[in-house]
């Protein structure tokens, strides 16, 4: 039904209903809008303080990390020639190094194959390294005199089958075993011809090669499988290249490295050589790297002062415009403004350094709130006290003994100075055998034999069959069979085995209570030859002591403060070898790392800052309820406004008919002369 206001009576009632519910709505629609606009400027506002927050704890994350500091640089005078890099054991000094020679890996070829698809034959293949004594053909005459296991390297065994026998297969085998020896198939114009390499450069890492050929049941002849034989019994691969370390001096001192990368040659320092230095040695610096302290330091400055800004302008008050920043006289921005300032104005605690705050390093307070650096001050600073800077950065502890080292501490642990007591140094698991003599056959009856190391089982383990004319090299043989395991390999165990004396001796790597040793199995003649009987060895021991008077917790070398203490939490690494009191460990925290604590609780999900938004974000929600409740109230209003008018319109239709109609009677009747004339 379509209804039709104003045709009555002529009244424009639509335009009155549009005016009056429009003026009704005005006054709270404009306050809606305001505290919308309101709320929605404190939203982005807070959003960009977040984020100026945010940056400002970007700009702290080099100086909460310990080891950003006691960095070092390092240069070489030819770096085409000696490489050198820096860590933070490093010292300052200059060095003069000269190169001999350079460090090579072991390489064989096998003789010459038609085609890479050829079988080669199957087996077992068994790598072990160590030192060869070797004369190649070329000078010659051709003499395999002799090999030393590399007890430092763990033997290992392929399994060669119908599945992977062809010359493609050997070489791939060789690879996907991941052995520390890479193969390759190398056509050289007569042939096709396998090249076998040591992963590892060094004269203690070339190969030896024995063969076990289920094809043809021998061992050393050049055809099946034992074609790739390299040892005393059978040299049948050709040695392209031998192994030798790397020879070099230092200063005058003659070294000798495996690898042509020398690690601690120098305390601390890298050196990667790369070429021959001749007559003319090259100069090695090594110096502290003040500037990637400063620079970090300078960040933390840009950081602050950029958030300084993002603040000031968010809660500035304009005076000539009268108008107020959205977050202008907000006590959440101003609390946390407030507290940063305070953080860093304030002197570190516990840390006992020659300085404490940052003024004292030549970092002082603008009137504008901003940081400023005077850096004549902190390079001053850096050179007399390059070592001790962290403490005033960082979370971090100096023990009072070298060898005791700070590894972590929570955020349980208090500020404060420890005084470190050891009762028990950590040990390893080890197992002693009984008196063995020497020259030993090792054959069928002694060869084998099983062990738990850390409570991880190996497989069967055996030895190479042969005469050893001392314990030391029976010990590097068992050394390198046991680390060669898979299973213990795979647990990343290791173990060292010694000869001492008249005895051998199998130690766990692993410090600690957990760190065991046991022989499961042995041959018939193991126990009376060689010593080692089936049983379980020494359990190692935990390190034992207190940290600023309460009982700590040790697991292998790590202390641990105990729980309810001030030092809960804090962890040192105990090494050396002297039980008793080592001294007190200052342990602080830094003004960086509290900032990084502080912004961290701010920008939480249920921070301070994300309570505050979540709030406005209600009052907006809030206001769009408001609204929807104005409309229904408006649209009721305007029902109510179109009702009335519509009466009114009847009423005044009502009243024009009316006058109407008195209009025309009144006009029917005769007119006062006309009835007087008819008298």
């Amino acid at each position: 039904m379509l209804t039709a206001t104003g045709i009555g009576s002529g009244l424009d009632i639509e335009s009155l209903v549009t005016q009056l519910v429009a003026a009704e709505r005005a006054p709270t629609d404009s306050r809606l809008t305001r505290q919308e606009s309101r709320l929605t400027a404190e939203l982005s506002a807070f959003g960009a303080f977040k984020g100026a927050l945010a940056g400002f704890q970007n700009s702290l994350a080099d100086l909460t990390n310990l080891a950003k500091f006691g960095q070092y640089t390092a240069t070489s005078s030819n770096s085409e020639q000696v490489g050198v890099s820096a860590g933070s054991k490093a010292t300052a000094g200059s060095y003069e190094l000269a190169v001999s020679q350079l460090a090579r890996a072991h390489s064989l070829a096998s003789g010459s194959f038609a085609a890479t698809t050829d079988a080669v034959g199957t087996g077992t293949l068994t790598f072990r390294f160590g030192t060869t004594d070797y004369t190649p053909a070329d000078p010659g005459p051709q003499s395999y005199n002799g090999f030393t296991v590399n007890a430092g390297r763990g033997v290992a065994t392929i399994a060669i089958d119908a599945g992977n026998n062809t010359l493609a297969g050997v070489r791939d085998a060789i690879n996907e075993a991941d052995i520390g020896v890479k193969a390759a198939i190398v056509n050289d114009g007569s042939g096709y011809r396998l090249l076998l390499s040591s992963a590892q450069t060094g004269a203690a890492n070339s190969l030896e090669i024995t063969v076990d050929d289920t094809g043809d049941g021998n061992h050393v002849d050049a055809a099946g499988l034992s074609a790739l034989a390299f040892n005393s019994g059978a040299a049948n691969m050709g040695q392209t290249v031998a192994a030798q370390d790397a020879l070099f001096s230092i200063n005058g001192l003659g070294i000798s490295s495996a690898e042509n990368q020398a690690r601690n040659a120098i305390d601390g320092v890298t050196i990667t050589l790369k070429e021959l230095t001749g007559t003319a040695p090259v100069t090695l610096t090594i110096a502290e790297n003040r500037d990637s302290v400063k620079t970090a330091i300078s960040n933390l400055i840009a950081g602050y002062n950029s958030f300084n800004q993002t603040m000031n302008s968010l809660t500035a008050y304009n005076a000539e415009t009268r108008s107020a920043s959205p977050l202008q006289g907000d006590f959440s921005a101003r609390s946390i403004a407030s507290q940063l300032r305070q953080t860093l104005s304030n002197a570190v605690a516990g840390f006992n350094g020659p300085f404490s705050s940052l003024s004292e390093i030549g970092i002082t307070t603008e009137s504008n709130g901003n940081l400023k650096l005077d850096s004549v001050r902190l390079d001053k600073i850096l050179v007399e006290n390059f070592d001790q800077i962290a403490g005033l950065f960082a979370q971090v502890g100096f023990p009072g003994d070298s060898s005791i080292s700070y590894v972590s501490a929570s955020d349980k642990t208090a500020v404060g100075s420890y005084l470190v007591n050891v009762s028990q140094l950590a040990s390893k698991g080890q197992l002693l055998g009984a008196v063995a003599a020497f020259p030993l056959d090792i054959d069928a009856d002694n060869d084998n034999f099983s062990i738990k190391v850390n409570g991880v089982d190996s497989a069967s383990i055996s030895l190479t069959q042969g005469n050893y004319a001392n314990g030391d090299a029976l010990a590097a043989e068992i050394q390198s069979r046991i680390n060669g395991d898979s299973a213990l390999a795979a647990a990343g165990i290791a173990v060292s085995v010694v000869f001492n004396g008249d005895h051998l001796e199998i130690t766990s790597s692993q410090y600690g209570s957990a760190s065991t040793v046991e022989i499961t199995s042995v041959d018939t003649a193991t126990t009376a030859e060689l010593g080692l009987a089936t049983g379980v060895g020494t359990t190692g021991l935990d390190v034992a002591g207190t940290i600023g008077g309460a009982t700590a917790t040790g697991r292998g070398q790590l202390l641990t403060g105990g729980v309810g203490s001030g030092s809960e939490g804090l962890q040192l690494l105990i090494e050396g070898a002297l039980t008793g009191s080592r001294g007190h460990v200052e342990f602080s925290r830094g003004i960086a790392f509290q900032l990084n604590e502080l912004i961290s609780g701010y920008l939480e999900p249920d921070g301070v800052l994300a309570s505050r938004t979540d709030g406005i974000q209600g009052r907006v929600e809030d206001i769009s309820d408001k609204r929807e409740v104005l409309d229904r109230r408006i649209e009721a209003l305007e029902i109510r406004y179109r009702a009335k008018f519509n009466a009114l319109d009847t009423l005044l239709s009502q009243l024009s008919t009316t006058s109407d109609f008195l209009t025309q009677q009144l006009a029917a009747l005769p007119k006062a002369g006309s009835l007087l004339g008819n008298k």
